[in-house]
């Protein structure tokens, strides 16, 4: 199944993916600094969370260095109604907090169930890393033919 990008952006203008979670942390971070690093340039990103944190986790930093991005100059965000409007696709990272969860706010969002890395010792953190950058990748992949794969 696929998702394509919506009518908000034609080929003139740059799409927006938008990837959220809860703390805006971890996950969204190195989801954001994969899509910069492979995108083509009409495509822009975001990250942002329902309750960011003051900062990134720092072992989400260093496991991204591993691979050659730097992510240390990205601050967590709030999610806001402009950055959902203004998105042509919205990526939730997986929830494991129930009460702020961005799926509860979010239509038509693609949820990649990802584990949250907080906590994890930095050996799952670069496994959740892959997971992430496959991903990402997969996605695009999809945008070759204008869409986006759920």
């Amino acid at each position: 199944m696929k998702i394509s990008f919506g009518k908000k952006s034609s080929d003139d203008t740059k799409k927006t993916i938008l990837f959220v979670c809860v703390q805006n942390a971890g996950r969204s971070q190195m989801a954001e600094g994969f899509f910069r690093k492979y995108a083509q340039k009409r495509y822009e990103t975001v990250s942002a969370g329902t309750v960011p944190t003051s900062q990134i986790n720092p072992i989400t930093v260093e496991v991204m260095k591993e691979v050659g991005i730097d992510i240390s100059s990205q601050k967590p965000k709030d999610l806001t109604e402009d950055m959902m409007r203004n998105a042509t696709t919205i990526v939730n990272m997986g929830c494991m907090d129930d009460k702020y969860c961005p799926a509860l706010f979010l239509s038509k969002v693609i949820d990649w169930g990802i584990e949250d890395p907080k906590d994890k010792p930095i050996e799952k953190v670069r496994e959740i890393r892959d997971e992430i950058e496959k991903r990402v990748l997969e996605i695009i992949e999809s945008t070759k033919d204008n869409a986006i794969p759920v």
